[in-house]
């Protein structure tokens, strides 16, 4: 078969071919209909987690595609040395997740990881109540932007995005935000985040970025507020003052995808992919072929604004 093969860590994959699938007990091989392309499967290859594994291995974490009996599924964490990033891959048979009848392929894999990630932060994470005040830090990137949209369609009464980049964050304005705020040198965050949202705060915080912006949204956080910790692009560290966390009650909890029990990840990605499926869900994406891998390699690696799908 065709994938996108890593030889050695720290540089591109090749498009060649690579070993097919064999289907063993507990696990099946899935012929993949769309892969997604996250920066996770960048770090990863350049050994930036240490050893990356087996080589040579394919890359690629999650994707949708369709079993020897017919079921589309969504699939995370296929088994080394296989990734989605392929023709076929082979997963562990309990790992999979069924999607709505009505969502395209692409769609589908572009909410992957980062869509269950933003809905989970929300719901088993951080517990969001409607009426609720919701502020989501880097809310133009693939995971922000869903977040916006799910606080706002879960009920929340106020959902501030927040960014560096003024005109896509106009698209959050008609996708569900109340207000934004364009992150410059200048800006007062804190001042900037009160002129939002009534004297209460903000109930819930998403935060993938850390650094300065994290600091100035626990500034402006209600009594018992819940921040969602999912990254660092913005700084790995801050000075956190403890009177920030005390006054406001804070809990500050952090949170991957893969915490939350099967079961539960199972029926959040049919959710999410049926509010996508109404409409009432939008990701934008950009496709590319499986042949064009290093070029979606290339494009990942400078930061694109849009989710990058492959198709083989």
């Amino acid at each position: 078969m065709k994938a996108a093969v890593l030889t050695q860590a720290g540089t591109m994959p090749e498009y060649a071919d690579f070993p097919e699938p064999q289907a063993v007990s507990g696990h099946v091989v899935v012929d993949i209909a769309a892969a997604g392309v996250h920066h996770l499967d960048l770090a990863k290859a350049s050994g930036a987690f240490g050893n990356p594994g087996t080589l040579p291995y394919v890359i690629g974490a999650d994707g949708v595609g369709r079993t020897s009996t017919g079921r589309r599924v969504f699939f995370t964490a296929p088994i080394s040395p296989y990734g989605s990033w392929a023709e076929r891959t082979l997963v562990p048979e309990q790992d999979l997740l069924d999607l709505s009848d009505d969502i395209d392929d692409v769609t589908a894999a572009a909410l992957g990881n980062t869509g269950l990630a933003a809905w989970l932060a929300l719901t088993w994470r951080a517990n969001l109540q409607p009426g609720q005040n919701v502020l989501v830090l880097g809310a133009t990137g693939a995971l922000g932007s869903v977040a916006v949209q799910l606080a706002k369609a879960l009920g929340a009464a106020t959902v501030l995005a927040v960014d560096r980049d003024s005109d896509r964050l106009a698209l959050s304005r008609q996708r569900g935000a109340t207000d934004t705020v364009t992150i410059t040198p200048d800006t007062d965050l804190v001042e900037a985040f009160r002129n939002t949202v009534d004297g209460r705060g903000f109930d819930v915080i998403i935060d993938p970025v850390w650094g300065e912006p994290a600091l100035a949204a626990m500034r402006v956080a209600a009594r018992g507020a819940r921040h969602i910790q999912i990254g660092q692009s913005a700084a790995p560290t801050i000075e956190l003052p403890a009177d920030i966390i005390r006054a406001a009650r804070l809990e500050l909890l952090g949170f991957a995808h893969v915490d939350p029990p099967a079961e539960i990840r199972r029926n959040a990605y049919l959710k999410l992919t049926g509010l996508a499926a109404t409409g009432a869900l939008n990701v934008d994406t950009t496709v590319l072929p499986l042949a064009d891998c290093q070029e979606a390699w290339e494009i990942q690696q400078q930061g694109s604004p849009r989710k990058l799908v492959l198709t083989p």
